[in-house]
């Protein structure tokens, strides 16, 4: 898969361990509008998707995810390689520690009837909501984000691959 683009924080040098955690992203466009999962507790914009498992392939992982947290089922013999993203910053829960993340992104077609969501407890708090929009708006949103939990990384990543 072609590399997309990197995100390095440079802020990692004295870390002395790493925490790899790579993602499955969907990129699903419909009547020139982009499936998004829209966070209402923190108003920000990611592409459906999450956390590939251990021993997980990513495509499973893309699969599964965009299911769990936007209720929009894959149709598998639909999904193509668009590239990936590189992040890697110090962690924000242990300054020891470098996150490392590799940012699977797929181009896919889903069935036309969502289902029910399958939220973990932080996504539930989040509120994420499936959302198709302009990409212009959730790149709005993603550059000004307001203060959250999470990296700005993030959201740099989720606005940039919207430019694309």
């Amino acid at each position: 898969m072609r590399l997309l683009f990197e995100l390095d924080a440079n802020n990692h040098s004295h870390c002395t361990h790493d925490h790899v955690r790579n993602s499955a992203r969907a990129i699903i466009i419909r009547d020139g509008l982009l499936a998004m999962v829209h966070s209402l507790k923190y108003d920000y914009y990611k592409f459906p998707g999450g956390g590939i498992r251990a021993g997980e392939d990513p495509v499973d992982a893309l699969i599964r995810e965009t299911r769990e947290e936007a209720g929009l089922t894959v149709i598998p013999h639909t999904i193509r390689e668009f590239g990936y993203v590189h992040r890697v910053e110090r962690s924000l829960s242990d300054p020891s520690e470098r996150f490392i993340q590799d940012n699977y992104y797929y181009l896919c077609e889903v069935e036309d009837n969502p289902v029910a969501q399958d939220l973990d407890d932080y996504e539930a708090q989040e509120q994420f909501t499936l959302e198709y929009v302009e990409a212009e708006k959730a790149i709005e949103k993603d550059r000004h984000v307001g203060p959250t939990t999470y990296s700005q990384l993030m959201f740099e990543r989720e606005a940039r691959g919207l430019e694309m």
